[in-house]
């Protein structure tokens, strides 16, 4: 009896826990997916030049983040990364950290656009770790006619005050989220 009940209860738990644990990285991913949406039609209404490199991109990357400030600042989030060719959605986090002389706490959704298919796949398998030197112009209608990438890539920034010109993603890693992607 004590043989038996050694795999019954384990094969119970599995049996009732897997199910619990799918439906939670489920609801973990239609939230990251309507946040997806949410922002990229928010940026794709305001900025013309954010339509044209979306229109031009192969793939693209939304996340969302907090990033907390005390002399050290850091921050984590999670989103998702889509093959606009194969629709395909890859999850996943995204980590930051460095100094300042700042305070204070920032919610904020940063969007990538992948110029190809190549840059699209490094970003997804490999990952990416933006240095110090990572700021990129996101540009406007008026201020950047054209549609242009900077080494393949593009991004914006987006917080609660709304777009910002500039986004510095320094000190930053982006990696595919496990658990929500099996």
């Amino acid at each position: 009896m004590k043989t038996m009940s050694r795999f019954l209860i384990p094969m119970l738990v599995i049996t009732f826990a897997l199910p619990v644990y799918a439906n939670k990285a489920q609801d973990k991913r239609d939230k990251i997916d309507a946040m997806a949406k949410e922002t990229l039609d928010d940026l794709l209404s305001k900025n013309e030049n954010a339509k044209k490199q979306y229109e031009k991109a192969a793939g693209y990357a939304i996340l969302d983040n907090v990033k907390l400030s005390l002399f050290i600042s850091g921050g984590g989030g999670q989103g998702v990364a889509v093959d606009k060719k194969s629709g395909k959605r890859t999850y996943m986090k995204m980590g930051t950290a460095g100094l300042n002389i700042g305070l204070g706490v920032q919610k904020y959704q940063i969007i990538f656009f992948f110029e190809n298919e190549d840059i699209f796949n490094k970003f997804v398998d490999i990952g990416w770790e933006a240095d110090a030197n990572a700021n990129a112009v996101a540009g406007t209608a008026g201020a950047n006619a054209e549609a242009t990438f900077h080494d393949g890539m593009a991004f914006y920034q987006i917080t609660e005050v709304g777009l910002m010109l500039q986004a510095d993603i320094a000190g930053t890693k982006y990696w595919k989220n496990k658990k929500l992607n099996k």
